[in-house]
C-alpha cells in the first residue's frame, strides 16, 4: 500500500485517536485505544501476539472500520475521510506483498507505474531506492530468490516509493537475523529523517529501545503504559541490579539474602550464576537505591558468597514488559536468538 506525494506541512499530531474500539464477535481485540503520535517522530506499539497492534494499526490506515472511538490521521477522520488518509500514508505489513516471480526492479517500477510515475521516471526511482537499500546487485533477480532480509528491504522501499507523511511499519523485522534487523532498523532512520513520521509495531523490546521517542505497550487490546523509554523505565523502579556469582550452588542463598537486603523481589536469570532485582525508591533518590545495593554486597559478603560481576542501573524495556504484562515480551514469537538458529539451519 503506498501513498501518493506528500502534502504541505502540519501543525498538530500525526495521529490522534480516542476509546478506539474493535470487535470481532466476542472478541474486544481493540478495546478503547487513546493515542497522540506527534508528527516526525517513531512511536512505537510494544506487545505480544495478540495485543491488538496490528488490528489498531490495519483501522489506522483505512483496512478496517472501527466499531467505536474516533481516530484522526493529519486532522482527518479515518471513516469519513478515508480516502484522503489513504493519499499520505503507506504501510508495510508482517509479510513481503512484492510479486516474488517479479525482479526487484520490475516490483518497484510496476509500482510506480501503478501510482502514475512517467515508464522512465519509474525506472529511476527503482534505481535510486535499490541502490539506497543496498540491493542494486541484486536488481534483476526474482524476488523468490532474496533472502529475509532483502525480502523486507525491498517491502520498506516499495512503501516508500512515494514519500509518505506517515509509514505503518508493522512487526518489520519478524523472522529476521540480527544483521538484517539492524539493516532494516537503518532504513528507518533514514526514512524519518526524511521528515516521515513512523508508527512501528513490534514484540522486540531493544527494537522499541533502539527506535522510537515514545512507546505505548498495548496489552489485551488496551494501552497499559505509555510514555518515552526513560518514563516507562522509572515507572517500576528505580534501578536494576545484576548480580553473577562465582559458584552456582550458592544461588539459592544468595536469592534469600538479595530479597531481604534490597526489600524487592529477586529473579533468576536463565544463567546459572546470575540474579537480577528491580528495586523501588519511594523517595525518589537514586543515591538511596545505591546504597541498598551496597548493603546487599556487603551481606552477600560476609555470608562468603564470591561476586564475579556487578552492575546498577535503569530496568531494561524487558524488565518493563515483564513488570507491567506479567509476560515476557517474546510470548508466541521467535526470539532474536532462535531467529538466527533458523535462519543458518
Amino acid at each position: 500500500m503506498t501513498s501518493s506525494n506528500r502534502t504541505g506541512p502540519w501543525s498538530g499530531p500525526a495521529i490522534e485517536t480516542a476509546g478506539l474500539v474493535k470487535t470481532f464477535g466476542d472478541n474486544r481485540a481493540v478495546d478503547g485505544v487513546d493515542l497522540r503520535i506527534e508528527a516526525g517522530t517513531v512511536y512505537g506499539l510494544l506487545g505480544p501476539n495478540g495485543a491488538g497492534k496490528t488490528t489498531t494499526v490495519r483501522m489506522l490506515a483505512t483496512l478496517l472500520r472501527p466499531d467505536g472511538g474516533e481516530a484522526h490521521v493529519f486532522g482527518h477522520d479515518v471513516v469519513r475521510e478515508a480516502d484522503t488518509v489513504r493519499s499520505r500514508v503507506s504501510l508495510t505489513g508482517q509479510y513481503a506483498s512484492v510479486d516474488e516471480d517479479l525482479t526487484g526492479t520490475e516490483n518497484l517500477v510496476l509500482l510506480a507505474r501503478l501510482t502514475g510515475h512517467s515508464k522512465k521516471a519509474s525506472y529511476d526511482r527503482a534505481g535510486q531506492l535499490l541502490d539506497a537499500f543496498g540491493l542494486a546487485e541484486a536488481a534483476d533477480r526474482q524476488v523468490k530468490n532474496y533472502s529475509g532480509g532483502m525480502r523486507r528491504r525491498i517491502d520498506i522501499a516499495a512503501s516508500i516509493l512515494n514519500t509518505p507523511d506517515l509509514l505503518f511499519l508493522d512487526e518489520p523485522t519478524t523472522g529476521l537475523d540480527p544483521r538484517s534487523r539492524n539493516q532494516v532498523w537503518e532504513i528507518v532512520r533514514a526514512v524519518v529523517a526524511q521528515g516521515t513520521t513512523v508508527l512501528l509495531t513490534t514484540q522486540y523490546l531493544d527494537e522499541a529501545d533502539q527506535l522510537a521517542s515514545r512507546i505505548a505497550v498495548i496489552d489485551k487490546g488496551r494501552v497499559i503504559a505509555e510514555g518515552t523509554k526513560g518514563e516507562l523505565k522509572a515507572s517500576v523502579g528505580a534501578g536494576a541490579v545484576h548480580v553473577r556469582l562465582r559458584d552456582a550452588h550458592r544461588r539459592p542463598e544468595a536469592e534469600r539474602l538479595l530479597r531481604r537486603a534490597l526489600d524487592a523481589e529477586v529473579e533468576p536469570e536463565p544463567d546459572p550464576v546470575a540474579l537480577t532485582a528491580r528495586v523501588g525508591n519511594d523517595s525518589g533518590d537514586g543515591g538511596a537505591v545505591a546504597e541498598k545495593a551496597s548493603r546487599a554486597l556487603a551481606e552477600l559478603a560476609r555470608a562468603g558468597i564470591t561476586v564475579d560481576n556487578f552492575s546498577l542501573g535503569q530496568p531494561s524495556l524487558d524488565e518493563v514488559f515483564l513488570a507491567l504484562t506479567g509476560k515476557h515480551e517474546h510470548t508466541g514469537a521467535t526470539s532474536p536468538a532462535e531467529q538466527t538458529k533458523e535462519a543458518t539451519a
